[in-house]
């Protein structure tokens, strides 16, 4: 082999090197920015995923889905406790930045109250999904607890069809347990649902008299032989809860109780309570001056 043949070969074996070595590099930093998230740590083994469906899966346009998690708990947004999150579900979008809180918005659902299902609404047509963890503060964990990003069908469904509904047990009732008409609340509130003459179940749990829990918010009543909507007005609470940390923006809101059977849809005759009115956020300072004056004078009296 000539001298100058050596050189080339040589040369190439050289640049090739370099190749592999920016290749390893740019893999290894693409690896690291997969594992950083932010400052709250998720445990060795910690996974979330889609419990009943699959990569390439037909839905219908209004699926429920189910968010299963392992190694780690579920807490509502706002509740500082270890090794816990809510999930997230990314809907045709890439993967956020995982150091900062996730975006809200109709790309990305949030569902701070624990939900470990949601219904959500598609259209015709090709849809990715993809699950997310967050901490208290919607940001992703270190490292990120996040589910692979699959790609589903949705499918139209049949026009004009409607959900069989559930009868109801005589005499049942929901109700706000510390809320009632009028109510001033802070902006993060615990909110309490009593139930009276039927039990809870799950929903996808079909048992005679019983069901679940949904919270209006600000929205009038929907179609009470559909399925309930899932949405930032429409709160399900389908693992079974009997109470919910929600926030609100201050000014006034709207409450209802909506209690539903496995299939989110309500029951016949429907088990519902009246619309309440509540005021987020503390009076203003003159009005507390008054009350304070008020009960000042009240006590002078008597």
């Amino acid at each position: 082999m000539s001298s100058v043949s050596r050189g080339a070969t040589s040369l190439c074996a050289t640049s090739l090197s370099t190749v592999a070595i920016l290749f390893a590099s740019v893999a290894s930093g693409l690896a690291q920015a997969q594992t950083k998230g932010g400052p709250t740590p998720s445990p060795p083994g910690a996974a979330v995923y889609f419990v009943d469906i699959k990569d390439g899966a037909t839905l219908p346009p209004r699926p429920t889905i189910h968010f299963g998690l392992r190694k780690m708990g579920v807490a509502p947004a706002g509740l500082d406790k270890e090794n816990s999150g809510h999930h997230h579900l990314i809907v045709d979008a890439p993967t956020p930045p995982l150091d900062r809180p996730i975006p809200n918005d109709f790309n990305h659902l949030h569902f701070g109250a624990g939900q470990t299902e949601a219904e959500v609404s598609l259209t015709p047509g090709k849809h990715t999904l993809q699950l997310l963890l967050g901490d208290k503060d919607h940001i992703p964990h270190t490292p990120p607890v996040m589910s692979e990003r699959i790609t589903v069908n949705v499918v139209e469904a049949e026009q004009g069809a409607t959900s069989q509904r559930h009868p109801s047990a005589p005499d049942a009732k929901v109700y706000f347990v510390n809320l009632q008409d009028g109510s001033r609340i802070p902006e993060k509130s615990i909110i309490h649902f009593g139930l009276l003459n039927m039990g809870i179940a799950p929903a996808g749990v079909d048992k005679p008299n019983t069901g679940h829990h949904h919270l209006l918010v600000d929205a009038p009543l929907p179609p009470l032989d559909k399925p309930i909507p899932n949405d930032f007005n429409h709160l399900h609470f389908g693992a079974g809860q009997t109470e919910a940390r929600v926030t609100l923006s201050r000014g006034p809101h709207t409450l209802q109780l909506l209690f539903a059977d496995a299939n989110h849809v309500p029951h016949d005759p429907p088990v519902m309570s009246k619309p309440i009115k509540v005021t987020v956020g503390e009076p203003p300072r003159g009005e507390k001056k008054r009350k304070k004056r008020r009960r000042h004078h009240w006590t002078r009296w008597y």
